[in-house]
């Protein structure tokens, strides 16, 4: 999965408050947001497989792009509300009426919006998006991707009140897309976001996430307008009065709903203009078929109308064959290449454009160059190619960095660097974390700056009931109140 993540922080009112608790089931206390100077994040992510034997897309370039949502909001400055009482687990959802002569659909961009208010940590939330044809309790489920900060990173906002639009596309590049083909026959389709962990859970139905420790969803404040299109999944509990499972504002408890719309929109493209599929060839000779004008977009070579990936080879065709054996290169076709012992570059490939079998230097680890070697080679040994026929003797490459030590303080330098300030050198590839004789080796010194100070108390807040942080002091396995007492215990400068 390719993604995408550009995170870009809304300013937001500092006399922001929350106060709905959908969760115990309390009468909601609602307060406004005041937002200004509205961003976005951005997610961009590859999109689902197709079912066995549908095309991926008919669409033409003239096909329109539509926006749907039922806020009144415009995503910019304002005033929302933040449900402040959203458990981790539950889920947020619109559903979206399409006339049934657009299907089928392709699903472009799903934004919602979350916020925080005078939080006084960092928060990270877990979250997800899923998307329906149909709704949730009777349609089908096409999509569903999760942040794991590997692929999908966490939703990171710093303390204070802050707000963000989580904007996500799928890549217009990317081959595979989220297609709603109406099979439900409901014509209309749902998007969710859901919390899959907020930063200071909380207990669901018996107390609320503590506002001032997580993000939420907002709402708008004109009023509850679409009952029957608004959606929350709640979470199930001895003392959850609210109920559980996907209902509508409509079928949600009276004094747990909501008093306005969620803040979310989607846009999507109809896909049946007349332009007709034929196979389309990327470059690792996969196969798609597509539109040619889809075929352009996703950097793909159309092969002739009426072909389809079931008859027709990617890569076949004449291309530069590499001869490993003579060093040589021969344009022939894949099947003869392959007779041979070639290795073949392609279709439309060309010998007079191919270099087979390149050499050059390659920058190693530790900041030496060694060359002539194989593009193969020089990663065989974790370094990196720099070209085909370049040399050692013109190539400057980038030295490792280390922990760079004084009685005082640790940075993160080149040996040479850390010469020249008169520190002493760990090694390549060590950290201030981890490097002897570092200021930072105290270990109640946290963050690594060589002193024992609020910075480190902080940390310890932040990460309080955490079971693999730096900020468990003692060992025993989790972030509690001795960690808190081994700092002020070491309050100063780290000797």
């Amino acid at each position: 999965m390719h993604l995408i993540l550009l995170p870009i922080i809304l300013a937001l009112s500092p006399d922001a408050g929350v106060a709905v608790d959908l969760t115990i089931g309390a009468k909601p206390d609602q307060t406004g947001v005041t937002l200004s100077t509205p961003k976005t994040l951005r997610a961009t992510f590859k999109g689902i497989d197709l079912a066995e034997g549908i095309g991926l897309s008919t669409k033409s370039v003239g096909c329109p792009q539509t926006t749907v949502s039922l806020t009144d909001s415009d995503f910019g400055d304002g005033v929302y509300i933040l449900q402040a009482g959203f458990a981790h687990g539950v889920s947020l959802a619109a559903t979206y009426a399409v006339p049934v002569e657009q299907f089928p659909i392709k699903i472009d961009v799903m934004d919602v919006l979350f916020a925080t208010s005078n939080a006084i940590v960092e928060t990270t939330t877990h979250w997800s998006i899923m998307v329906w044809d149909g709704t949730p309790t009777n349609g089908i489920q096409v999509a569903s991707f999760s942040s794991d900060d590997i692929i999908l990173p966490h939703l990171v906002m710093p303390p204070g009140t802050n707000g963000v639009i989580i904007s996500v596309s799928v890549d217009p590049k990317d081959p595979d897309q989220i297609y709603i083909y109406n099979d439900s026959g409901m014509n209309s389709f749902t998007v969710a976001f859901r919390i899959d962990q907020h930063n200071t859970p909380g207990n669901p139905c018996i107390s609320s996430p503590p506002s001032s420790r997580n993000a939420f969803p907002c709402t708008d404040t004109s009023g509850l307008q679409f009952p029957n299109e608004n959606w929350i999944n709640a979470v199930d509990g001895s003392f959850c009065v609210c109920g559980s499972g996907w209902m509508t504002f409509q079928e949600f408890p009276t004094i747990c709903t909501p008093s306005g719309d969620w803040v979310l929109r989607a846009s999507y493209t109809p896909i049946s203009c007349s332009e007709e599929p034929a196979a389309c060839c990327f470059s690792d000779d996969s196969c798609a078929d597509v539109t040619p004008s889809d075929c352009a977009i996703f950097g793909g070579s159309s092969a002739s109308a009426g072909t389809t990936c079931g008859t027709y080879a990617c890569g076949s065709g004449d291309g530069a064959c590499c001869i490993e054996s003579t060093g040589n290169c021969v344009d022939f076709d894949l099947p003869t290449c392959l007779v041979v012992g070639g290795v073949h570059m392609g279709e439309g490939s060309t010998c007079a454009e191919t270099t087979c079998f390149p050499e050059g230097a390659c920058c190693i680890p530790n900041g030496n160059c060694i060359g002539p070697v194989s593009s193969d080679d020089c990663l065989a040994v974790g370094g990196t190619f720099q070209g085909d026929a370049t040399a050692c003797s013109s190539i400057s490459c980038p030295q490792p960095t280390g922990a760079c030590c004084s009685t005082t303080w640790c940075l993160n330098l080149t040996d040479d660097d850390c010469v020249a300030v008169g520190g002493k050198w760990s090694g390549a590839e060590t950290t201030c974390k981890n490097s002897e004789g570092c200021a930072s080796d105290c270990q109640e010194d946290i963050d690594g700056d060589g002193f024992v100070n609020v910075n480190d108390l902080l940390a310890v807040v932040s990460e309080w009931g955490s079971t693999n942080s730096d900020a468990d002091i003692d060992g025993n396995g989790v972030v509690d109140t001795s960690d808190l007492l081994a700092v002020i215990g070491a309050w100063g400068s780290c000797d």
